[in-house]
């Protein structure tokens, strides 16, 4: 009974832990420009968000109950296809993301006033 129990705690830690991994590399995705992932060089910024929201709604539905629906596992092939997909970006995209940079923000006027 305790070896089960302590399987269902790693199983829960490891879908949790994917799934958070899974909504971080969607949501830096979206925080770049579009002209950010052609000026890299990789896949357009709909082809990444596609793909990433894909693999955090896989991982949603990997978690186990109370959280999400269960219906695939997050150390199966589908659930590994997700974290694969979020690994590829935050170690080969994210990187050349960042060495471009966000673009430019407008400057705010901290005299004050109206």
């Amino acid at each position: 009974m305790l070896f089960g129990s302590l399987q269902l705690v790693i199983y829960f830690v490891i879908a949790v832990g994917a799934f958070v991994f899974e909504i971080w590399a969607f949501i830096d995705a979206l925080r770049y420009p579009s002209a950010a992932f052609v000026a890299a060089g990789k896949q357009t910024k709909a082809v990444w968000g596609g793909l990433l929201g894909a693999a955090a709604a896989v991982g949603f539905l990997g978690l186990p109950p109370p959280l999400g629906l269960s219906f695939t596992s997050a150390i199966g092939l589908i659930g590994l296809a997700g974290i694969v997909v979020a690994g590829i970006y935050a170690t080969g995209v994210r990187p050349a993301l960042a060495a471009i940079g966000r673009g430019r923000r407008p400057r705010r006027d901290h005299r004050g006033g109206w």
